[in-house]
């Protein structure tokens, strides 16, 4: 008898319990700005997360040398462009969820399931505030126009930012109009093309330009440090006129499940978790972007900005797009 109850408070002791699966995730986010969510989702669930950081490019090479081998279970990383690479090279898998499509709006998740975007990235126009009425601004496309000759400053064409919005306007615009605008732009260079959305900001700053295309999160970050910036924001394509974008450019920070994961079930429930309300508020406003969801309450920096109309368009057009988008920015000089 005595043998047989030592026996069931074994068996009932935590120390009996199974550990909760261990994932392993792949990402390019910087640790600052992810192993928060990851301690989060520990403290909820119990499942410990093991991370490595790399670029983009390293890290999808990594997943293909890897094969099946990988210990990877999700890729987390920026921009569709990058994503929509990782799913053509064959490294993640369709995740049919019923969560993630509820949570997360169709233009911002790969048509076939395999990457899902967690929060947004808007690319839109900064200005010099004390040079620039925001009556003088309207679309992404105006800045080409003479109006704003030796004007502009962007940065460089390498970056797949800007290839990723040149990849949408080639879908939604064709090849001709595009090229008419990027080449416009190219005329209007008040600067060599610059390595960073941070120095294109400090050069409007600076007199330098008076326009110029990031990301707007760069912008509030400095917001943070300078509050005097004497830089603006300004939401462009929000008439739907024809011929033009239609609404803001946004790009996604994403994730999906990789095609070898030896634990399915463990990271799509972590997805999911990724795909919350929570998670979105807390993934987002770190880097002070935008939650996918309209429902997610945000940041006081980003809320300031006041509500503005996404384009609409899904995001896979621009990894699609992509080497159309390098050979146009090359033809034209955007260097």
């Amino acid at each position: 008898m005595r043998r047989i109850l030592c026996v069931l408070l074994l068996a009932l002791s935590p120390a009996a319990a199974p550990a909760a699966t261990e994932l392993t995730v792949y990402t390019s986010r910087i640790e600052d700005l992810i192993k928060p969510v990851f301690d989060r989702y520990t403290r909820e669930t119990g499942t410990p997360i093991r991370f490595i950081t790399d670029k983009e490019g390293p890290l999808l090479q990594r997943l293909q040398a890897e094969g099946a081998s990988t210990p990877a279970d999700l890729l987390i990383t920026v921009d569709a462009g990058n994503l929509w690479q990782a799913a053509r090279l064959g490294v993640l898998q369709p995740v049919d969820s019923a969560t993630l499509k509820a949570n997360i709006p169709a233009h911002l998740r790969d048509p076939d399931n395999r990457w899902f975007g967690l929060s947004i990235r808007a690319r839109t126009i900064v200005y010099s505030s004390a040079r620039v009425k925001p009556a003088e601004l309207s679309t992404y496309e105006a800045l080409s126009t003479p109006a704003w000759n030796k004007r502009v400053c962007m940065r460089t064409s390498k970056k797949v930012y800007n290839q990723s919005l040149v990849g949408m306007m080639l879908a939604e615009l064709g090849a001709d109009r595009t090229e008419q605008i990027v080449r416009g732009w190219v005329g209007n260079f008040a600067a060599a093309p610059f390595a960073s959305d941070n120095e294109v900001i400090e050069a409007i700053a600076a007199g330098r330009c008076d326009v110029g295309l990031v990301n707007t999160y760069y912008y509030g970050r400095m917001l943070r440090q300078k509050p005097d910036l004497p830089v603006k924001l300004f939401w462009p394509n929000q008439a739907g006129a024809k011929n033009h974008l239609g609404g803001v450019h946004v790009n996604v920070s994403g994730a999906g499940i990789t095609t070898h994961t030896k634990n399915r079930d463990a990271a799509v429930k972590f997805l999911e978790w990724l795909s919350s309300s929570e998670a979105q508020h807390l993934f987002a406003n770190l880097d002070l972007e935008f939650p996918v969801s309209p429902e997610v309450k945000l940041d006081p920096i980003t809320a300031a900005w006041g509500p503005f109309k996404q384009d609409g368009i899904n995001l896979a057009e621009a990894g699609k797009r992509q080497a159309d988008a390098v050979r146009l920015m090359d033809r034209v000089g955007w260097r």
